[in-house]
């Protein structure tokens, strides 16, 4: 079946939307940043989300990225883009998709093609089933940029386990595609070349669920997860002395973080 074309304003020009009968496919398309998210495509795709939810003709969200990257997480530079819109100021958790990707009653589908990190690999968590090409990477490199990551210490024990968790978040190692999917942190690998075909199928299979005992399953799911401590995590963004202002700098300036020891053996 052919996709075709939808119109949805989400408020930015990063984010192609197409229908393919009952699904529609969000595919995360900003090759010159390798896909980094600006708050407005955060917000595009909570709105995406809730659109899905609310059309009653269409059915299923299916989450992309384009080239050979899923999407790397925020854009630390702060850079937006020309056409995307304002998102609502002072209220910086209000952007974020991830709690409403979770708690959608429409399935949400995530086919990571490429490099998947930081927010980027919350989006694929969050989904009801994640399908991974073969050729997909996976990071939680926050705390490299001192970043404290609230949703990722809710939600990441859940998924993989306690010493999983810490292995992932404290060292902010890169793993692959099979060491993700035998940890338990994606639920389906394919080979690159079936991963359309993976995700069409996967959103099929649970389409064919009844609804109503379906969001009821989901809402009791949901409740396994602990309270996320949004306020610690943007009171540090927000203070011009905080790790994550150095960490970004760091980045931008292309330098070691001070706080890394000078005499760290290589």
């Amino acid at each position: 079946m052919n996709r075709e074309p939808l119109d949805w304003d989400l408020g930015t020009n990063n984010l192609r939307v197409e229908r393919e009968g009952p699904l529609v496919w969000l595919t995360i398309d900003r090759p010159q940043a390798r896909n980094a998210f600006t708050p407005a495509m955060y917000f595009g795709i909570k709105k995406a989300v809730r659109r899905v939810n609310a059309d009653k003709q269409v059915r299923a969200l299916i989450i992309t990225g384009s080239g050979d990257v899923f999407a790397p997480g925020g854009d630390l530079g702060g850079r937006s883009e020309t056409g995307d819109a304002p998102v609502p100021e002072g209220l910086a958790q209000e952007t974020l998709p991830f709690v409403t990707i979770r708690e959608s009653q429409a399935p949400v589908i995530a086919a990571v093609n490429g490099i998947c990190q930081a927010g980027g690999l919350l989006i694929a968590m969050m989904a009801d089933v994640a399908v991974v090409s073969a050729r997909a990477s996976f990071r939680v490199p926050e705390l490299l940029r001192g970043i404290i990551d609230a949703t990722y210490a809710s939600v990441l024990p859940v998924h993989v386990g306690m010493a999983q968790a810490r292995d992932l978040l404290l060292t902010a190692r890169k793993i692959d595609a099979a060491e993700a999917y035998r940890i338990g942190l994606v639920s389906r690998i394919c080979a690159h070349e079936e991963l359309e075909a993976e995700a069409r199928k996967a959103a099929i299979e649970v389409l064919q669920t009844a609804p109503e005992a379906r969001a009821h399953v989901k809402r009791m799911l949901n409740q396994q997860y602990p309270p996320i401590d949004y306020e610690t995590m943007f009171v540090s963004l927000m203070s011009e002395t905080s790790e994550a202002r150095e960490g970004m700098r760091a980045f931008m300036e292309k330098r070691p973080p001070r706080w890394i020891p000078e005499d760290l053996p290589d």
